[in-house]
């Protein structure tokens, strides 16, 4: 199942236009799929899941993909969601995606039990600093469970905001994955960022 998701992830486009003040960048197919097929070993697709932050809708589109009942991609910025439509259609889900024009780290949604995939900003631009705090803030009110991507190095960060928020991380592991060049400030061509993935409980 992982593999074939994979695949169908593959076909998601990125952004046309990636904005950097929101840190656009894509999460890879194979990332992606691997998030999705372990929320999926914990009975964490069973529920709503929102995508906090979807970009071009890469989880959200694995979560559809996996049957979840029901499942949102919140995204501030439009000409990103009108791709993540375009994508829908392109990976052909059975299950539909609710696509909602909003700041996640104001989320105009009301829910307390739902399971939160996101690759947020790092927070690594000026003026942009603590972005993925912010964004856990989110997931801690609306969320049961989180899945969220971050810089390397975020490990004692991550489980002190889960702790003082109420929640724990049950899983975390190391990724890697390749992003092409695609702002003006970046020297070569493509660059391996070193990341991490999380599993907070927040019951």
């Amino acid at each position: 199942m992982k593999r074939a998701l994979e695949q169908r992830l593959a076909s998601v486009e990125g952004f046309r236009e990636p904005r950097v003040d929101l840190e656009q960048y894509p999460t890879p197919a194979e990332l992606a799929a691997h998030v999705v097929h372990l929320a999926g070993l914990h009975d964490d697709l069973d529920r709503t899941v929102l995508d906090l932050g979807t970009g071009t809708g890469m989880f959200a589109l694995g979560a559809a993909l996996a049957d979840a009942p029901q499942v949102v991609g919140l995204d501030v910025d439009a000409s990103a969601l009108a791709v993540a439509r375009e994508n829908e259609s392109r990976v052909a889900s059975t299950a539909s995606v609710d696509w909602v024009l909003g700041d996640a780290t104001r989320p105009p949604l009301s829910a307390s039990n739902a399971t939160v995939l996101m690759n947020p900003p790092f927070g690594a631009q000026h003026g942009n600093e603590h972005a993925d705090r912010r964004f856990l803030d989110s997931a801690s009110r609306l969320a049961a469970v989180s899945y969220s991507v971050h810089n390397a190095g975020s490990r004692e960060f991550v489980e002190s905001f889960a702790a003082d928020a109420g929640g724990e991380v049950t899983h975390a592991f190391r990724a890697e994955f390749e992003l092409a060049r695609q702002f003006e400030f970046h020297d070569t061509e493509s660059k391996t960022l070193d990341a991490e993935v999380y599993r907070i409980s927040w019951d």
